[in-house]
């Protein structure tokens, strides 16, 4: 008899994996798995880790943020780079999915089990855009790129209550922000097609969040801590981005965020 599935374990073989498509795969067969109902977290689990993380391929180049370049939609290469900064956001984020899976142990299973969904459908999320980039006549790595969404999965690699506060509800909440007018943008570019894709992600991005807010809250009342004051005080301890408007506040609604929170935001 197979033994069951150990998430945590393979989440880390995936994380490891430099080549996108077939961390990709990887991903899709481990979520798949998952579903079948065969799997397990040891909570025990000590991993040794040799390798850098992520996973990642030799390019593309990771420069500053104020070096990636400008994207003009007046242009299919400008269209191309945007794209292309929205696929590696998109790589970062079904990293940070799978480091989120197997960093950290002696949570409930819906835990690992709602972050899983989150790497596949991020990993989907990009996959659609690096198969559009090929449509407009490019591939993934083409454009340098930037990596402070992974800078801060490394700085809260030490407290999954961090974690949860400066990345999902933090920079990944920025995309419910950022969507609608890169989506307005791209539309009135006339490329419909990676329109349609910002559709998706937004929708799918939604939820993404709320499992953030959610494992946050829950990581607050374990501890018992008060969620916005605990908030405020992770976010200078961790030196978080000021965020600045405007804010989707239907969408981070729908994300979990409070109204007192959603306050701060109008």
């Amino acid at each position: 008899m197979a033994h069951p599935l150990e998430l945590r374990a393979h989440a880390l073989q995936c994380l490891l994996e430099p080549d996108p498509a077939t961390k990709t795969a990887a991903i899709a067969m481990l979520a798949q798995a998952q579903l079948g109902g065969d799997w397990r977290v040891d909570h025990g689990a000590v991993f040794d880790v040799a390798r850098p993380l992520p996973g990642r391929p030799e390019r593309p180049q990771l420069v500053p943020p104020r070096l990636v370049g400008r994207r003009s939609m007046v242009t299919v290469e400008g269209r191309a780079m945007l794209v292309h900064s929205l696929a590696h956001i998109e790589f970062n984020a079904m990293n940070l999915a799978l480091d989120a899976l197997w960093r950290f142990p002696s949570l409930p299973d819906g835990y690992y089990t709602d972050w899983l969904r989150v790497a596949k459908e991020e990993a989907v999320h990009f996959s659609m855009l690096a198969a559009h980039l090929g449509v407009l006549g490019y591939g993934y790595g083409d454009f340098p790129a930037h990596d402070s969404l992974w800078e801060m999965v490394e700085k809260t690699k030490g407290d999954v209550l961090a974690r949860m506060a400066l990345v999902p509800r933090t920079l990944e909440a920025r995309g419910l922000d950022a969507i609608p007018p890169l989506r307005a943008k791209i539309a009135q570019a006339g490329d419909m097609a990676a329109a349609a894709i910002l559709d998706i992600i937004l929708r799918e991005e939604v939820g993404h969040v709320e499992i953030g807010n959610r494992w946050y809250r829950y990581l607050c009342d374990q501890r018992g801590l008060d969620p916005q004051a605990a908030y405020a005080a992770l976010a200078l301890r961790y030196e978080a981005p000021v965020l600045k408007g405007p804010f989707n506040i239907e969408a981070r609604r729908r994300a979990g965020f409070t109204e007192a929170e959603l306050i701060d935001f109008s």
